[in-house]
């Protein structure tokens, strides 16, 4: 008797000692720190390293709630998200780009930050960025670097051609680019080269200077696909560059954009359309002695507009920390750390307060051009459409590469775009 209470009074202490910190998960129940963990999916090494010392910086300074960083990949993201949430694994901060976010925030994985972000953020960012990660009536991520499309130009092929060079106030029109691609190209070099090898994004984001929008959000709240004329715009000006003109390099078109480096270096192709951040690249490996500068993309009959989908912050939904998880968002993108990240990246802030930081402004690796951009960008026509990776796999992607390369033309693009596209995106709306 003696024995079976003194096991009783051992197991009760036990019990009660745990229930007081016997935890080991990192939660914090243990009387020691929480424990949140930051999927990064930066890679340049700068912005590699800026995110390391940042993290490092809030442990130093937050005894109480630390990150440990956990390094991901872009070219996985999506299916490892999938899979770590089915599994309840899934990180507490969590980096993606804002259109990849939308299965996500609808399927309940991410955490609505309504009223978690503090207000400094929301009036730092502007609105029409804040749309990027808005999802019926939730806000499910905070949008904090993003980059235009730009020209990237041989600066002497240009000057020597005597071509009017565009600038932010003056671009060049759609036309107009294709006239002088034409005057640039002949003998075996071209104007342009485009990399498509991922047409879909490029080709839709473009589309809005020329007042193409292809998704359209019914009264019912349901989207559908239009390919009406401000659509045509983009895509018409590619197809005829590679098949009518000859002035855009049709090698290229199933390339990404670090391929056609190595030929716009040796002076095959005049300008290559590619995403802001590509300078790093280009500062990296141009040759010794070869000019470049950066130039805006075309305008059309909506200016310079151009749809971005921003890279984000956003927090799983089993996090027990949301809390501690938005306060270290809020400390990453302190405008002087926003900065850092941008600068890491070669690519531009959402914040206000930190795109107006000189260190962005300067005319070295044309910052500036990149600046004057910013207040054109726009959220990515696909944005909030659910069932757009597997429309932009399965239907938009071979739809475009078959126009751009002339084995399908314009009214076979458009029958896909729409028939096929919509039949995808119906079982996502019902």
């Amino acid at each position: 008797m003696r024995t079976r209470l003194l096991i009783t009074a051992v197991v009760l202490l036990l019990l009660a000692s745990c229930s007081s910190g016997c935890s080991s998960d990192g939660s914090g129940r243990d009387g020691g720190p929480v424990v949140l963990r930051f999927q990064s999916l930066a890679w340049q090494e700068e912005s590699v390293t800026a995110n390391k010392e940042l993290v490092k910086e809030w442990n130093a300074t937050h005894p109480d709630v630390k990150v440990e960083y956990v390094q991901g990949s872009w070219d996985s993201v999506h299916d490892q998200l999938l899979t770590s949430f089915e599994g309840g694994e899934a990180p507490d901060i969590i980096h993606d780009a804002s259109d990849d976010l939308a299965d996500f925030a609808y399927g309940g994985y991410l955490a609505d930050l309504t009223d978690l972000l503090p207000a400094r953020l929301k009036s730092d960012i502007p609105q029409h960025s804040w749309e990027t990660t808005t999802f019926g009536d939730g806000v499910y991520g905070v949008p904090f670097l993003q980059e235009p499309r730009v020209l990237v130009a041989n600066a002497t092929w240009l000057k020597r051609s005597g071509v009017r060079l565009p600038t932010p106030e003056r671009p060049w029109s759609w036309p107009e680019f294709r006239e002088i691609t034409k005057r640039l190209s002949g003998g075996g070099k071209y104007g342009v080269a485009w990399p498509l090898k991922e047409p879909v994004s490029a080709t839709l984001n473009l589309s809005l200077s020329a007042g193409g929008q292809l998704f359209h959000r019914g009264a019912d709240g349901k989207f559908t696909v239009r390919f009406q004329a401000g659509d045509e715009v983009v895509p018409r000006t590619v197809h005829d560059q590679v098949g009518v003109d000859r002035s855009a390099s049709p090698t290229t078109l199933g390339s990404g954009g670090s391929d056609t480096l190595p030929g716009f270096f040796g002076g095959r192709y005049a300008m290559v359309p590619l995403g802001f951040s590509y300078r790093q690249q280009i500062v990296q490996q141009a040759p010794k002695g070869f000019d470049w500068q950066v130039l805006p993309a075309p305008a059309g009959a909506d200016g310079l507009a151009q749809g971005v989908s921003p890279q984000t912050l956003s927090v799983a939904e089993d996090s027990p920390h949301k809390a501690e998880a938005v306060a270290f968002i809020d400390f990453l993108l302190q405008p002087k750390n926003m900065v850092r990240l941008a600068l890491g990246d070669w690519m531009l802030p959402t914040g206000t307060r930190a795109l107006a930081d000189p260190a962005l402004h300067t005319t070295k690796d044309d910052w500036a051009t990149g600046t004057a951009l910013a207040a054109h960008l726009r959220p990515a026509p696909a944005q909030s459409v659910r069932g757009y990776p597997e429309w932009k796999d399965k239907v938009a992607t071979p739809a475009f590469q078959e126009y751009y390369s002339g084995a399908i033309g314009l009214g076979e693009l458009r029958t896909r775009l729409e028939q096929d596209g919509n039949l995808v995106l119906s079982r996502y709306q019902r």
